[in-house]
């Protein structure tokens, strides 16, 4: 069975994750690179493994989360679906299981909130992991002055937390924003079709989703 281990230790991989990072540096985006993808495949992981779900379908999130923004190697149009071409093509090679493929393909394709669904729990859980990754560190543009929305909201965000309740019926994103450079207004702008896509996802995994920002329950 294919590991995440293996997939991250892939040469190919690694120089398709960095050249497509390398195209979003070129057109102003925040950070898409080993940090962020790193992040989304714990956080799809942490999601999957908390409810109970078998550990292999917790590491085939694990990759899928991994590989989830391979596609902007092509263009950032329509990322998902090139990703989820290439994701097939580069685990065929590597043997995985076409079953694994198959989901992990279905969950890359359906990740990004202009047109995807969390058809299933790998993809539900890949939508949570994505969305959920707002942080100060992923601003690359060193001056405060020329801030884009993106820039403004993600560096605003001191602190950001996703987690399930005990009785697993709600997950909890709870941002800490310091709003001299950006405000919750900003967050919303940019962020609302992502959040309803969140609560989608919850929802396909048995949960209600809450947004809290400075302690304030705003979904």
């Amino acid at each position: 069975m294919l590991t995440l281990e293996e997939v991250k230790n892939d040469a190919a991989i690694r120089t398709y994750i960095q050249r497509a990072d390398e195209s979003l540096i070129a057109l102003g985006f925040t950070e898409h690179s080993f940090p962020h993808v790193t992040m989304v495949a714990q956080t799809a992981g942490y999601i999957l493994e908390t409810l109970g779900y078998p550990a292999r379908t917790v590491e085939v999130a694990r990759i899928a989360g991994y590989l989830h923004d391979i596609g902007n190697l092509v263009n950032r149009i329509d990322h998902s679906q090139s990703g989820a071409v290439m994701a097939f093509r580069l685990l065929d090679h590597l043997d995985c299981d076409p079953e694994e493929i198959a989901t992990i393909v279905t969950a890359i394709g359906n990740h990004d909130e202009g047109t995807g669904q969390p058809v299933n729990a790998v993809a539900a859980a890949l939508i949570l992991a994505d969305k959920s990754d707002v942080r100060r560190s992923r601003v690359r543009n060193p001056d405060p002055a020329s801030f884009d929305i993106h820039d403004r909201v993600n560096y605003s965000v001191k602190k950001a937390q996703l987690k399930i309740n005990e009785e697993h019926t709600l997950i909890k994103l709870k941002l800490s924003v310091d709003t001299r450079y950006g405000s919750v207004m900003d967050y919303f702008e940019i962020f609302m079709q992502r959040m309803l896509l969140c609560r989608k996802a919850a929802e396909k995994l048995g949960l209600q989703f809450k947004l809290m920002i400075n302690e304030q329950q705003l979904i």
